[in-house]
């Protein structure tokens, strides 16, 4: 071989090498990432786990997000977060950086309004409508939220909107008609009426009832006895891939630039909802045209309050879907309760027509007034046990303990909460599993546990702190539920002509409904029943 060819041979020989421990470099490169990534997390789980070692909970859940995952997938979550409460106490572990509380008094003290506890991104962001925007539910910064919510109290609340009730009454009202003209069979022909599903006609009412309120224009659903562009199964719909994306851990996603607005509803889809955005956007955009004083509805109060643009546009989107889900879940759940329970059905329905009789309430078709329904004891009774035996909202609703940690009393005993650790609230076991406040048989559907007279020795109190807890199914104190009012109103009324109007039966009592909990909201259908007029 000549000199020359040779060390042609020797340098390809050597760029061989080279490429070789360059690929072998990458590749150790590539390693130690990894590894680096690994080791990252694993000191991390270690870290968390070993912050939060004093708090019991279900097996494997100080250094896995597993059990937390399944529960949340399941449809079932309120029950699992009620079982770990009932087995381990007041509070207690559910993920490695996630505690769960049954204590009433410690979820005021956390949602004080003053308190220095922020809203969990982890949990609130993943129910946003865009990526990136908030509204008063979705807002974890403090500040921001309570702004907000001065400039929606005066609409929620009636003062800038005298046809609150009367477009409540308005809706309710045309619920009876639609039952009386197409489902409900005479009273006194001994027929058999066809089985309806209440849930959908229940749904229907609430969401024609906020966008009545709320727009000044209801969507039309019980006139047309029919979901109208498909709301509510695009809301259905929505609030699963909320519940999935936030069950897998992977709701984040939405937030990476490009990738968000792409899996993200647009204004442009033909249907879902998309769509409702779309709707809800012309409708502000119309409005904005329009001098306020010439309408007096909650929109038009949001305005003068100085909402505007996309901050106006998610509150009034945000008004539509948690106005009518929650109030519907109510109603659903007292309509339930009601008819699996005649000795209670019977005394409401007693109390009822005594008032009619009386003349408390005007002659149908007249709808019973907010101050009127107030008064009835029973009724109201009835109301706060439903709520109390099965809540129409079981959020998780989780805060963050502020930097530096606090000391906390749970049930007697001193608690240390490390700064960023996630708490959250168990609504089945503050409510329907809660034998220290509500009695031995809190799990009972009782209403006249809150007819306790002042006679009764520490009646009084007990009362007092039965309806503190009880409240709390709206929240308390900083987040406290703004649309309360309006929803308190149209369940009571509802309740009220329901029963006044018509006799109803569960179609099929072996098995009463479809439920399914979706970001601690509640999907309900097939509640099949006969309805017979009075």
């Amino acid at each position: 071989m000549l000199p020359s060819q040779s060390s042609r041979v020797e340098a390809m020989e050597f760029d061989s090498i080279v490429v070789s421990l360059g690929s072998l470099d990458r590749r150790l490169l590539c390693l130690a990432l990894v590894g680096a990534v690994l080791l990252g997390t694993v000191a991390a789980r270690l870290s968390q786990f070993w912050r939060l070692r004093k708090f019991p909970g279900p097996f494997g859940t100080g250094v896995s997000w597993l059990w937390h995952s399944c529960a949340v997938l399941s449809g079932n979550a309120h029950r699992w977060y009620g079982d770990v409460t009932e087995k381990h106490g007041s509070i207690a572990r559910v993920a490695p950086n996630l505690l769960i509380t049954s204590s009433p008094e410690l979820w005021a003290h956390i949602n004080a309004v003053r308190s220095p506890y922020t809203r969990a991104s982890w949990y609130y962001h993943c129910v946003r409508f865009e990526p990136g925007k908030d509204n008063v539910f979705t807002d974890c910064d403090n500040n921001s939220h309570d702004a907000r919510r001065k400039k929606m109290a005066a609409g929620y609340s009636g003062k800038e909107n005298p046809t609150l009730e009367a477009s409540i009454d308005t809706q309710i009202l045309e619920l009876v008609r639609l039952l009386r003209s197409k489902y409900a069979a005479p009273a006194a022909s001994h027929s058999v009426s066809q089985p309806i599903d209440l849930a959908a006609k229940l749904q229907y009412l609430t969401l024609d009832v906020i966008s009545d309120v709320g727009f000044g224009q209801p969507f039309g659903d019980l006139k047309a006895d029919a979901d109208v562009n498909d709301y509510l199964k695009s809301m259905e719909d929505g609030l699963t891939i909320c519940n999935t994306s936030w069950g897998l851990g992977i709701s984040w996603l939405r937030d990476v630039p490009l990738l968000g607005k792409a899996i993200s509803p647009s204004e442009k889809d033909e249907r879902g909802f998309g769509k409702m955005m779309a709707y809800a956007r012309r409708c502000v955009r119309e409005r904005m045209l329009q001098p306020t004083d010439q309408r007096s509805d909650m929109l038009s109060s949001f305005i003068r309050h100085g909402l505007k643009g996309d901050e106006l546009f998610h509150e009034v989107f945000e008004q539509i879907l948690a106005g009518s889900d929650t109030t519907v879940a109510s109603l659903r759940v007292i309509m339930l309760y009601l008819m699996t329970h005649p000795r209670v059905y019977i005394k409401l329905q007693a109390e009822i027509d005594e008032v009619v009789r009386a003349g408390v309430a005007p002659a149908a078709p007249g709808i019973i007034s907010d101050v009127a329904v107030k008064g009835l004891a029973y009724l109201g009774a009835v109301v706060r046990e439903g709520l109390r035996v099965h809540p129409p909202v079981v959020n998780i609703f989780s805060k963050v303990v502020p930097k530096g940690g606090d000391v906390v009393d749970v049930d007697g005993k001193e608690h240390f909460l490390p700064g960023g650790t996630l708490i959250g609230y168990s609504a089945w076991s503050m409510h329907r599993n809660n034998r220290a406040v509500y009695g031995d048989d809190a799990d009972v559907f009782r209403p006249e546990r809150w007819l306790i007279g002042d006679d009764t020795p520490g009646g009084k109190e007990k009362l007092a702190r039965m309806i503190k807890t009880n409240d709390m199914i709206f929240g308390y104190g900083r987040w406290h539920c703004v649309g309360r009012n309006v929803a308190w109103m149209e369940i009571h009324k509802t309740v009220f002509e329901l029963l006044r109007n018509f006799d109803f039966e569960l179609a099929h009592p072996h098995e009463s409904w479809t439920i399914h909990n979706i970001v601690g909201l509640f999907a309900i259908s097939n509640m099949w029943v006969q309805v017979t007029e009075r």
